[in-house]
């Protein structure tokens, strides 16, 4: 069992080819059902947001399984993997827990130490498990990650730090338009992104207005910020009386085109274009001709204050913490089969042994037991101390050479025994 973790994200990809690559629900469904049952995995899970997409898995070999998760989510996406080559990162083993508790603490997010993540990573988590696909290994990594997460925002000031996506777009819309206050902002779209965008726009002072293709939830959105609603047809208006527009639908292909932009332009200047999409919402070519801010922008908005320093400092120590005991723990738990499979042994040699002393004399129910707790009590002493060393020496980086020693010498084989080295999945964190 090894942990494995391949993707591709906003540091190592451009959002042109982020947006090719980006999986919807569907999507998602269609990457795992690839991967169900295939050579060297045992189990996957995929994380896909608007600046990452990665697989977790639970892989037999490293190299077949990258070869065949790079492949799957070639095809999935429709993005030749020569293409997707250069761009990949993979994370093995320790490397794959100390990325996947990162994640969680928000150090990997274009708005470093955003909480967003760990309601991705639940959801997740949650259609691995609905698929089968993901499986108690991974369940047990993601869940130490959303445990870390909420220790990070709960123990850090990491919330200090943080800033979302909207609020690094509102302070640069506020650099070209001065004062927000008063002004008139629209928000294209009424899903979670779009609801933290209303909620950010009229805590600045702008006036709110929400198109949405559903209305009722547009109205809902609006009510919350004490905006207004528009139904998706008048999105033409909505946007020639808007100062500040953002848009994030999840929409395949552009909502707001070029020619759209221009004509809106035509009317008044200025105006602040924010694209929170992925896939984009505005046609990139609208950056031409007015200000637009989209996920490339965003993401080359830096930290730069000693105090946001050493509060990053503080998590990474959190998370570094974290990832030496949970693997600690794991190689602990990595053991517990083998050990197992000796006592099993053992008290099967227990077993055959009373029923050959019990064919050649006549022991009576008392003596019977008195002899078998005997034997019992002498095989404890005897593997006692190994069982003991054994674990100690697991979190040694030569325990697990001892553990395939042990099996070898006593032939044993830890799969037939009935421990289990992990606890069984459980409920998703937080649902």
């Amino acid at each position: 069992m090894s942990y494995l973790v391949l993707g591709l994200s906003h540091r190592t990809a451009s959002l042109d080819l982020l947006e090719q690559v980006s999986l919807d629900a569907g999507g998602v469904s269609g990457l795992l059902e690839r991967l169900a049952g295939a050579e060297h995995l045992r189990e996957a899970m995929v994380l896909s947001t608007c600046n990452r997409i990665e697989i977790y898995a639970d892989v037999d070999t490293f190299h077949g399984a990258v070869t065949l998760i790079g492949d799957a989510l070639a095809e999935q996406s429709g993005v030749p993997v020569g293409q997707l080559r250069d761009h990949l990162y993979v994370h093995f083993e320790d490397r794959a827990v100390a990325h996947t508790l990162s994640v969680a603490a928000g150090l990997d997010s274009v708005a470093v130490g955003e909480s967003q993540i760990l309601g991705q990573l639940r959801d997740a988590l949650r259609s691995g498990t609905d698929s089968a696909q993901t499986g108690p290994a991974l369940s047990a990594l993601v869940q130490r990650a959303l445990r870390v997460g909420k220790r990070v925002h709960s123990e850090t000031e990491i919330d200090s730090v943080s800033r979302s996506l909207i609020e690094r777009a509102l302070e640069e819309t506020q650099l070209r338009l001065g004062d927000l206050a008063g002004l008139r902002g629209v928000v294209v779209g009424a899903g979670a992104m779009s609801g933290l965008a209303a909620h950010t726009l009229a805590r600045a002072g702008l006036e709110v207005s929400i198109v949405n293709r559903t209305l009722e939830r547009g109205e809902r959105l609006a009510t919350a910020t004490g905006g207004t609603s528009y139904g998706w047809d008048d999105l033409p208006l909505a946007l020639s009386a808007a100062d500040v527009i953002v848009s994030c639908t999840g929409a395949v292909g552009h909502v707001i085109s070029e020619a759209d932009v221009r004509r809106v332009q035509a009317d008044r200047q200025p105006r602040v274009w924010i694209d929170l999409a992925l896939p984009r919402d505005i046609d990139p070519r609208a950056g031409e001709i007015t200000t637009l801010l989209s996920l490339d922008e965003l993401s080359g908005l830096t930290l730069s204050s000693h105090a946001e320093k050493e509060q990053l400092r503080v998590v990474r120590d959190l998370v570094t913490a974290e990832t030496a005991e949970f693997l600690t723990a794991r190689k602990a738990a990595a053991v517990g089969p083998t050990v197992a499979a000796l006592r099993e042994r053992a008290e099967a040699v227990i077993d055959a042994e009373m029923s050959r002393l019990r064919q050649r004399t006549d022991l009576g129910e008392h003596d019977d037991a008195a002899v078998r707790q005997t034997l019992h009590r002498v095989v404890e002493k005897i593997l006692h101390t190994p069982t003991v060393r054994m674990k100690e020496l697991a979190a040694d980086e030569s325990g697990q050479d001892y553990t395939a020693l042990l099996r070898a010498l006593f032939d044993l084989d830890p799969h037939e025994t009935r421990v289990s080295a992990l606890p069984p999945p459980g409920v998703v964190e937080g649902s």
